[in-house]
């Protein structure tokens, strides 16, 4: 694999994009990354001297363009854009959904992957094996009860996806979105013991009911999805792009 590349991240101070960006730069790339927690990055960059950052919040446009301008500015151009940013939106059914929470998780799922995108198009452009990869959900391939904005926006981020391979092929850049499942850490942890407290059972109960719909009985590791990501970059899938990868245990809906 060549090295060096200039790899940008966001959503980047903890969990899947964290684990992302460490595993490019790892591979000897160079990183810049974006997230809204001001603490985490410095965090991040304290350990990990070789990672560089800005704090963005990605559903502002004007952040947006800042964030990329100061990413190739830093790194030398734009090799790698991963868009990792997301919010999980609100638990309710579509009856009840408040429009404010349904256009919030919009801005940044949709809107915000698109902002990001716009902006490094010319600098992926210049690149000689320019690459997108997009994060969207085992809830955008199978729908999500109570969910409705997070499930449509994952969607949205798989066309998406597929759009942007037809119009960027012609220039070398290989477009591709990952879809995992549960994802192993904090995140879920703190699902399983609230579904566990307001159900009475325990949370090994409901965490068996999690991993009920899935052929392999546990949660992706976020060092699997960054193995995916680093792969999905590399020569070796040169010739894959337009695709959704699932990463989820062979799940058969959302969790």
């Amino acid at each position: 694999m060549s090295q060096g590349r200039a790899v940008v991240v966001t959503a980047a101070a903890a969990g899947i994009g964290r684990a992302v960006a460490n595993a490019f730069v790892a591979n000897g790339d160079r990183v810049h990354i974006c997230d809204i927690n001001a603490d985490a990055l410095e965090e991040v960059t304290a350990t990990r001297p070789s990672i560089t950052s800005s704090v963005c919040d990605i559903s502002d446009s004007d952040a947006v363009e800042t964030f990329i301008g100061d990413a190739a500015e830093r790194l030398g151009g734009v090799d790698v854009l991963v868009n990792n940013a997301g919010v999980a939106g609100p638990t309710a059914p579509v009856e009840q959904l408040e429009r404010q929470q349904w256009a919030a998780v919009l801005a940044v799922n949709l809107t915000g992957t698109f902002t990001v995108t716009q902006c490094a198009i010319p600098h992926l452009k210049q690149s000689e094996a320019g690459v997108i990869i997009n994060m969207s959900s085992v809830g955008g391939r199978f729908g999500y009860p109570e969910r409705s904005p997070y499930a449509t926006t994952k969607r949205g981020v798989i066309a998406f996806t597929e759009t942007l391979a037809l119009e960027l092929g012609a220039d070398g850049i290989r477009v591709n979105a990952i879809a995992p499942g549960a994802v192993a850490g904090e995140r879920i942890d703190r699902v399983l013991r609230g579904r566990a407290e307001s159900s009475g059972r325990t949370v090994e109960e409901v965490t068996a009911d999690a991993l009920a719909n899935q052929a392999l009985k546990y949660f992706v590791d976020p060092d699997d999805i960054a193995a995916l990501a680093l792969f999905l970059a590399s020569p070796n899938a040169r010739s894959i792009s337009g695709q959704t990868i699932a990463i989820d245990g062979f799940s058969k809906a959302a969790q």
